[in-house]
């Protein structure tokens, strides 16, 4: 969930891996899920299996720097939960399983260590997260809500905690914390229960504080084997303690040049030590260091030859592979329940996994994982960008959506830009049909100006409309920035005054504070550690200045400090009504009307409105395209955004703009209102009425006769681009048709699918989708393409028999998670009671590809003659409305009942979900209704104070 909005993601991972440069790992006690932390701040989950085979499930994403830390945040095993930190201080809780994030934080400090601890009230137990890192005490966390509870402090030497290990006590419930400082000292906490129930902020001090030498601590271990014995590991040297008086038993030295970055028990008399290139090296303790051994602690104090512990083996030896940036991440796990594995794991930059058991016992990189796909896993445009004679399609490296115009501009490493209709380019990577036989499809333009590859676009009047609504901007790695006219392919001016690569293009907020030019975009790159902003004015093509060092940096600053502002009007395509009347713009009128009229109801109400918190909050697109990557050296991965509810409105909008009234009756209307009265849907049905005429009136108010002439202007622009312009097609229709196809279970209803083929005219999915979790705070998971491995083995071992791949395409994405499922039923159920509901619903048709005809303007003169518009629809032959409403009546009653028994979903019965739909939709409908009543009566009032203000009646909806 994003708010109060049912948001799905599916994502188009393209045939490159992200790039994946461990920095943290940890195993899951049941030893079937790995997850790994990376530098760039990405999350994955690795499924492995009891044949210790390992496959990449999911990703997920939400912190903004390197993972410092990873811990189990859970006891029990049906509540997989762990917790995250980084370097920002962020820290966040996740259910493994779901991959949602279902608490956040964010500290002043950064932690580079977590322990979980539990213990019992009672009969209730709680958990704790003991934290350390780059302050001087351990933090106790409540694992539940992330609140620090209170702190470990010393008073003797405070400093950094580079290590801590929990000795749980079986003998007493006094357990004891025991943590090496950065300069060597020992510190002991005792927890008692008196003391594990504090929750305020008072200070609990240390028992005892030893020096023990051991600076640049990298790790320290109890041996839950003997429960006597500590292993504590520096850079330079390893050495074992008592643990009752935390004497010295035996010291090792290293003497390579490299260092040792961790170590473990793996046996009562023997330990494993890892260096920073990957090497892992087995140790046999002396005798002196067991209890069990009569000359246990003979040579406390003494420095003999024979106390030196042999070395029994020696593994992950990295001296014949490939370079890695920065040193691999490896851990030692072992199980206390069947099965009892003892392993040793390795992450390194490149992404690859290692895992030994005693020799090598698996090896996998995301790259290979990704290799190995049958299919392969498609990209956004893979179908425009394959050469011929070549393996690899040509990589997308920068991109933008505009949501207005339903296009997505990829620009590519060859140095061309794409313009492609983004819902049809992603049903020609997912779905199975005709498209896939046709050569060169989707339409699209190809823009060519840059002679290597391109690294940023930007659309300017996406995010403010100062801008000309047909200019967009690139930048590549050739120092050039291009202004083109996305309507006519043309390009308009380059301006080649840079020394280096662009990296950025940044629109300046309006009221910027640092001199930036009225309407122009800034470019921005960095070279070495110099940093240069070149702004320009795209209105008159005209460079405005070249400013470097700190004057660039105040600029760019002053851009960062308004982000808030762009970030949340790029996602407001549609043009603010008052920033339209100031302008005195008809053309940004008419264009902003086409888009959403209840959307620009909301926006010119919200400024005044007191009750502005309780009106219902949709996102204004139904589907955004957003392009991401996890580090900057990689190819573009694009997820596609669906909200659920503003489809169902759009799709409650067009039902409500077709000119022939028959089209929709209240009683349609009436379907989705379950137990509301007649008046209530009659006012749905005149709706949209109201509110283009309370938009004529208001027009009238503020624009003047000469706003005419732009209008005329346009549509000359607009006829003299229409040869080179893309295939016309509805874009709600579209995307419903898109969303619908790929959450349909397919496979588990043979009847059902061909009348979704046939009579619905959806579109089966040709792979197993990648679908995505979004979770609070805009966290979200995404399913890498690896995960139809792991899913396969889940429903084989569920079912009894061996499944293929083309058993799980289709019905597959309800079995990936409850929360996932649970999202899926109700969007679909939702969607389906809203198609029954409409007028020829049914994706099947020439009246797909264009949008609803609109009504012609009057008052056309000779001299400037009016296109004759489409002609509407017809009425369906009734019968054949009654097959379309009843197929769409059977998809929503198979997701309500089949598919809850197939799951064993007993929280989702149909009633439920039924229930849950129709809310929704008598929501939808409300949003709808409200801001006609509001803007009504707000213009009454207006009229009242201006009655002798008259126009000539503008009707352009």
């Amino acid at each position: 969930m994003s708010g109060n909005n049912l948001v799905l993601p599916i994502v188009l991972w393209g045939r490159t891996a992200p790039t994946h440069c461990i920095s943290s790992l940890l195993v899951m006690d049941d030893f079937s899920t790995i997850i790994t932390g990376c530098h760039d701040g990405q999350i994955c989950l690795w499924d492995m299996t009891p044949e210790l085979e390992i496959c990449p499930r999911a990703m997920l994403f939400g912190h903004t720097a390197s993972i410092t830390c990873l811990s189990k945040a859970s006891a029990c095993s049906d509540k997989q939960y762990i917790v995250s930190a980084s370097e920002s201080g962020e820290m966040c809780l996740w259910d493994v399983n779901d991959g949602r994030c279902i608490e956040f934080t964010k500290l002043a400090c950064a932690h580079i260590g977590i322990q979980y601890y539990q213990f019992t009230i009672g009969t209730q137990r709680e958990g704790r997260l003991l934290c350390n890192g780059h302050y001087p005490e351990i933090l106790v966390v409540d694992a539940t809500s992330l609140e620090v509870l209170y702190s470990l402090v010393s008073k003797i030497s405070p400093d950094w905690i580079s290590s801590m290990s929990i000795i749980r006590s079986h003998r007493t419930q006094e357990d004891t914390v025991v943590a090496v400082s950065v300069t060597g000292i020992l510190k002991v906490w005792i927890i008692t229960p008196e003391v594990s129930r504090m929750q305020d902020l008072d200070p609990v001090f240390e028992e005892e504080s030893k020096p023990i030498y051991c600076q640049g601590c990298q790790s320290i271990s109890f041996c839950t084997f003997t429960q006597s014995s500590l292993l504590v590991v520096c850079s330079k040297y390893w050495r074992v303690f008592d643990a009752g008086d935390y004497s010295l038993l035996c010291s090792v030295s290293n003497d390579n040049d490299q260092s040792w970055t961790g170590g473990e028990f793996i046996a009562a008399d023997k330990v494993i030590i890892w260096t920073e290139d990957g090497c892992s090296y087995i140790y046999k303790l002396p005798a002196s260091c067991l209890p069990a051994s009569e000359h246990f602690r003979s040579d406390v104090g003494k420095t003999k030859e024979g106390s030196i512990p042999p070395l029994v083996y020696r593994i992950a030896d990295r001296s014949d592979k490939q370079l890695l940036i920065c040193p691999p991440v490896t851990r030692f796990f072992f199980s206390r329940r069947e099965p009892f594995h003892k392993l040793l794991i390795q992450g390194d930059s490149a992404g690859r996994m290692s895992l030994w058991k005693l020799q090598v016992s698996f090896t996998i990189s995301l790259q290979e994982a990704f290799d190995k796909l049958t299919p392969v896993s498609s990209g956004i445009i893979d179908q425009l960008s394959v050469l011929p004679g070549k393996d690899e399609p040509i990589k997308v490296t920068a991109s933008v959506y505009i949501p207005s115009q339903g296009r997505l501009v990829c620009g590519r490493e060859d140095g061309s830009i794409i313009l492609v209709p983004a819902t049809q380019t992603a049903i020609v990577q997912l779905l199975q049909g005709e498209h896939m036989l046709r050569r060169g499809w989707p339409p699209h333009r190809t823009l060519r100006g840059h002679r290597n590859k391109v690294t940023c676009v930007l659309y300017p009047y996406q995010v403010s409309p100062r801008y000309d609504q047909r200019s967009l901007v690139s930048g590549g790695v050739d120092f050039s920035v291009i202004v083109w006219d996305i309507f006519t392919g043309e390009m308009k001016h380059i301006f080649c005054v840079h020394g280096g690569e662009i990296t950025q293009l940044i629109v300046p907020p309006e009221n910027c504070s640092v001199r930036p030019p009225p309407h122009g975009s800034m470019s921005a790159f960095r070279l070495c550690s110099a940093v240069s902003v070149t702004p320009f004015d795209i209105r008159f093509k005209s460079l405005d200045r070249c400013v470097m060092g700190i004057t660039a940096v105040e600029i760019l600053n002053a851009c960062d400090e308004l982000a808030p502002a762009t970030v949340d009007a790029l996602s407001h395509s549609a043009v603010n009504l008052k920033q339209a009347m100031t302008r005195r713009s008809l053309a940004a009128l008419k264009n902003m009307a086409q888009h959403k009229l209840q959307t620009l109801a909301t926006n010119l109400l919200a400024a005044d409105n007191a009750d502005k918190g309780n009106l219902p909050k949709y996102s204004h697109n139904a589907l955004v395209v957003q392009a991401m990557k996890t580090n900057l050296t990689d190819p573009d991965m694009h997820v596609l955004f669906f909200d659920v509810e503003a489809v169902i409105i759009q799709l409650l909008t067009e039902e409500a703009q077709r000119p022939n009234p028959m089209l929709v009756s209240p009683e349609t209307l009436q379907k989705s209102q379950a137990g509301a009265d007649k008046g209530g849907s009659l006012l749905a049905h005149k709706i949209f009425k109201q509110v283009k005429e309370t938009m004529k009136e208001t027009i009238k108010e503020h624009l003047l006769d000469e706003d005419e002439d732009e209008e005329e202007e346009m549509r000359r622009r607009e006829e003299k681009s229409k040869s080179l312009s893309l295939l016309e097609y509805n874009l709600t229709m579209d995307t419903a048709k898109l969303f619908m196809s790929c959450l349909h279970a397919w496979g588990l209803n043979e009847q059902l699918d061909t009348i979704c083929l046939e009579r619905l005219g959806m579109l089966r999915p040709h792979c197993p989708i990648s679908f995505g979790l979004i979770s609070r705070g805009g966290h979200m998971s995404l399913m890498l393409p690896t995960f139809k491995e792991s899913l396969l083995r889940q429903l084989s071992l569920a079912t009894g028999r061996k499944l293929s791949l083309s058993d799980i395409v289709g019905k597959g994405t309800y079995g990936v998670s409850r929360a996932v499922t649970t999202h899926h039923l109700l969007s679909v159920i939702s969607l389906a009671n809203t198609l029954m509901g409409m007028t020829n619903a049914t994706f099947v048709g020439e009246h797909m590809k264009k949008a609803p005809a609109r009504p012609p303007r009057p008052g056309g003169t000779p001299e400037t003659p009016r296109r004759t518009p489409a002609a509407p629809p017809q009425p369906s032959n009734p019968a054949l409305q009654a097959q379309i409403k009843q197929g769409w009546s059977q998809l929503a009653a198979m997701h309500c009942v089949m598919l809850p028994d197939l799951l064993g979903l007993d929280k989702f019965r149909p009633p439920l979900l039924e229930m849950l739909a129709r809310r929704w939709q008598d929501r939808c409908l409300e949003v709808c209704m409200m801001p006609s009543r509001n803007i009504e009566s707000k213009l009454k009032k207006k009229k009242k104070k201006n009655p002798q203000k008259t126009k000539p009646t503008l009707q352009f909806l």
